[in-house]
């Protein structure tokens, strides 16, 4: 049994550069999909970049989650309208689709645009996901409603919809393409390096982002009341014969997901909110109580035990209202930060990494204050 990602046991390219004698205008902490998304930006803009990643590239959530590119944000979109505004609902999914399409050029084959199916366990959970239909629908967003589901499905679940222009994605992989998109264009990426806060502080640069998603309250400790790592753990299985989940699936909320592989093989993760306690850190490991529940949840899929070959832990940043931080760290002016995607970071951090990068070179994107850090006190200060 293997504890390494399954995305990141696969050969995948290499692309570190090192850093050169000369000065960088801009210095990027992490090297996932953010970082990297905002190097490709900044150095297409001109602008002298680099990258720190304490790992490998893709190391850290990039390469650690269940594969799903989905559009919009971690609240269903009727929740965001009530959150941001019908227009600020709608610019934030318009902009995650626009991600995607942007995603779709860059990732090669490590990016399947085969849509995704969200699903009811109960009737209250399809009640709730009609109203998120009906108000996608009304804003003109394509969705496709199901009253009847196939079976295995139709024995675990009631009802649901499809997003039909999502994702499934070979996370690891996708992140490495986009960072050799960066590289290509003149970014510099130096891997197993970490910097701490002392270290930011201290770097001879006019600019520096944050990217660091899960860790962004240990660098940004501005934010650290607001945005908490939080674990999210997954298996693979061996190749299976039949194939019935070609999307990726999510239900009970986000709580459970999964997708099968071009070749057969399960992905799946989530119930994470049965032992929240716990699940609520940065510490990289698995734990048995789900794993256990993992493993029952997929046989439920499959009708029998299924093979395991892969099981593995990552943390992503949760913020309090579930909504992105990305703009300048509050109170200062050479610092930005970007991350707090709260379990939907692979669409998210390409989008909010161009975003800052925008911004940086002068660009500003409206969409940009819909995640403002700013709000960081406010949500501090309110009653829980």
């Amino acid at each position: 049994m293997k504890t390494i990602p399954y995305w990141l046991d696969q050969p995948l390219p290499g692309v570190v550069t090192g850093a050169s004698p000369r000065p960088a205008d801009v210095v990027i902490v992490g090297g996932g999909v953010t970082g990297c998304s905002c190097a490709l930006t900044l150095a297409r803009g001109g602008l002298r970049v680099r990258v720190f990643e304490a790992r490998e590239v893709a190391g850290g959530a990039s390469g650690r989650n269940g594969g799903f590119a989905l559009r919009g944000l971690c609240p269903g979109y009727d929740e965001a309208r009530a959150l941001l505004g019908r227009e600020g609902a709608r610019a934030a999914w318009e902009l995650t689709e626009r991600a995607l399409d942007g995603m779709s050029a860059l990732a090669g084959d490590a990016l399947r645009r085969v849509g995704s199916v969200r699903l009811a366990v109960d009737d209250s959970e399809r009640a709730g996901l009609r109203v998120e239909y009906e108000a996608l629908r009304e804003d003109g967003f394509a969705a496709e409603w199901l009253d009847h589901l196939p079976d295995p499905l139709s024995r675990l679940f009631v009802g649901g919809f499809v997003h039909p222009a999502d994702g499934a994605l070979s996370p690891a992989l996708w992140v490495r393409r986009l960072a050799a998109h960066a590289a290509a264009a003149g970014a510099e990426i130096v891997a197993h390096t970490a910097v701490d806060r002392s270290v930011i502080d201290a770097f001879d640069v006019e600019t520096v982002v944050i990217a660091v998603d899960g860790m962004t309250d240990a660098l940004a400790h501005e934010l650290g009341a607001v945005v908490m790592p939080t674990r999210g753990q997954v298996l693979a299985t061996e190749p299976l014969p039949e194939l019935l989940y070609p999307r990726p699936h999510y239900a009970r909320g986000g709580y459970d997901y999964w997708q099968q592989l071009p070749d057969g093989r399960l992905i799946l993760g989530g119930r994470r909110d049965t032992d929240r306690g716990r699940e609520q850190t940065s510490v990289e490991v698995t734990t048995a109580f789900i794993q256990d529940q993992l493993d029952d949840f997929a046989s439920q899929l499959f009708g029998r035990s299924l093979p395991v070959t892969h099981r593995w832990a990552g943390f992503w940043g949760q913020t309090l209202d579930l909504l992105p931080l990305a703009g300048r760290l509050p109170g200062s002016e050479r610092i930005w930060v970007a991350g707090g995607y709260s379990g939907h970071g692979n669409v998210l951090g390409f989008a909010c990494g161009e975003l800052v990068a925008r911004a940086i070179l002068g660009e500003p994107a409206p969409e940009l204050e819909l995640f403002d850090p700013a709000r960081a006190q406010a949500l501090e200060s309110r009653p829980t």
